[in-house]
């Protein structure tokens, strides 16, 4: 699951990072939540030999995927995460899988674990790369049309299985595509997703650090820096298989 993340990079940063040049500086972001507007990056049309065009481009999209067939927005879940290994054949992914796989740049996300005893309090996490400011998730987008001809571009952010140091928090985790793989991830003319299913595996033990915050990222009107701060963690007892937080109040609902 990931259900709320921040992107805190300078554009400089992360036109190196991802090789894009239309982005322009984007405000800091401690609380980036579903249905709110999010930076990804696709790939460019193909250019012609000897072409200095970018090969990708940055665009925004709502987070919350919408499948192009889908009639009233209001009779269908909100998909923020899509898992990984499903995706290839859920009749709401299989076709954004194919064609519009995207890079989601983030500074880190949030998860939360939840001790065994019933009514105790959650503890919240942010888990960021232990080295950069700035790693790229894979997605997948739609562009949603309504009966009035208007179009919404939406996204969704693939989870794999948590790796050891995120499995204490939580059992999922954000699928992290690395910088030699993004061409190849965002290839979709000729890497059909069977060529990229193993770039959709957990990402190596001491790749992210979990830091212990409050519960001020619970709220989507907590929006400020205040949020990351370090908080000590309190002595949880081990939690239960299979038992995590749950959403925060105001987080829709997820796939």
């Amino acid at each position: 699951m990931c259900g709320r993340f921040a992107l805190l990079a300078k554009a400089d940063l992360m036109r190196e990072f991802l090789n894009v040049v239309n982005m322009e500086d984007p405000p800091a972001r401690y609380n980036i939540a579903p249905t709110q507007p999010v930076l990804i990056v696709v790939a460019s049309e193909k250019q012609e030999p000897g072409s200095n065009l970018p090969e990708r481009k940055a665009m925004l999209v709502r987070w919350g995927f919408m499948p192009g067939w889908v009639k009233d927005p209001r009779d269908f879940p909100l998909l923020i995460n899509a898992r990984a290994e499903t995706a290839i054949g859920k009749a709401s992914f299989k076709a954004a899988m194919r064609h519009r796989r995207i890079l989601v740049p983030a500074s880190g996300f949030f998860e939360w674990r939840r001790p065994a005893e019933k009514g105790a309090k959650s503890q919240a996490y942010f888990i960021r790369p232990k080295k950069g400011e700035v790693v790229a998730f894979a997605g997948l987008m739609e562009t949603w049309s309504s009966a009035d001809g208007s179009e919404v571009d939406t996204g969704a952010i693939l989870t794999t299985a948590a790796n050891n140091d995120v499995a204490r928090i939580h059992d999922r985790m954000p699928v992290v595509i690395r910088p030699e793989d993004f061409s190849r991830w965002l290839d979709c003319k000729t890497q059909e997703p069977r060529d990229v299913m193993d770039l959709m595996t957990p990402i190596d033990d001491g790749f992210f650090e979990a830091i212990p915050v409050s519960d001020r990222v619970n709220k989507v009107a907590n929006m400020g820096p205040e949020i990351l701060e370090a908080v000590e963690e309190e002595a949880l007892p081990e939690t239960k298989k299979g038992a995590h937080a749950p959403p925060p109040s105001d987080q829709l609902s997820l796939f």
